[in-house]
This record gives C-alpha cells, structure tokens and sequence, in this order.
C-alpha cells in the first residue's frame, strides 16, 4: 500500500486537494445563492459562481502549491500569476457549462454545479502540472 503511495502520491494528494477545493466553492457558492444571491438571475448566478472561484483560487494555489506539487520556485509571484490564468480558463469554462446547463437547459444548479466541478477538477489538474507547477 504504502509502494502505491509513493508511486501515485502526486495524484492522490491532488484527488484530496482538489476535493476540498471543491469543498471551499461549493460552499462558498451555496452560501451565496441560499443567502443574498438568485440563481434564477442570469447576473447574480455568474456573480455566484465567480465569488465560489476566487475562494477555491486562493486556497487551491496554496495546498496545490505546497502539498501536491511541492514547489520551490523562487519566483512565487509568476507562478501564482500563471496559476492564477489558468484558473480564469477554467473559470470561463465553468460559466460557459453553468451557463448551458441552468440558464439555457434548466437544470437545477446545485446538481450542474455538481458536475461542471468534475470538468473543472480535471483541466485544473492538466493545466498546473504541465503548465505552472513544471519542474
């Protein structure tokens, strides 16, 4: 188990991060269209969406940083600005799904928010492994 560990560690630990940085959007969404915002309007479910981004962002870029990649880049600042554009990517990608999926499908938005994280997850992965976080 432990020779699977070691051998996967990277993905596994990804898989956990990427979990609870879910976790922090989803939350951070819910909370937003149960509190203050309508998911039945089109502005205030993308302004939703993007708050849910910027907290999963911030907590994603240190976790990934440290636990799942475990950069020693001394130039932090350009790999958090990478980090941080390739998560608008992803963002536009999650607003075009959301978009199709509640607004023009009508499905209910708890259950797309569900599915567009597992799109997101993955791109997310790709994109900073071969793109900010390469050694």
């Amino acid at each position: 188990m432990k020779d699977l560990y070691i051998k996967y560690r990277e993905i596994i630990s990804y898989l956990i991060v990427g979990g609870l940085t879910t976790v922090v959007s989803l939350v951070t969404y819910y909370a937003c269209v149960l509190t203050a915002l309508d998911p039945n309007h089109p502005v205030q479910l993308q302004c939703a969406n993007i708050l849910s981004w910027i907290a999963a962002v911030a907590f994603a870029y240190v976790t990934n940083r440290r636990f799942v990649f475990r950069s020693r880049n001394k130039h932090m600042l350009r790999e958090a600005g990478a980090f941080v554009a390739s998560r608008v990517g992803t963002l536009v990608m999650d607003m075009a799904l959301m978009f199709i999926m509640v607004t023009l499908g009508g499905l209910n938005d708890k259950i797309a928010k569900l599915a567009v994280q597992v799109v997101v997850t993955v791109a997310n992965y790709v994109l900073s492994k071969f793109f900010v976080f390469h050694k």
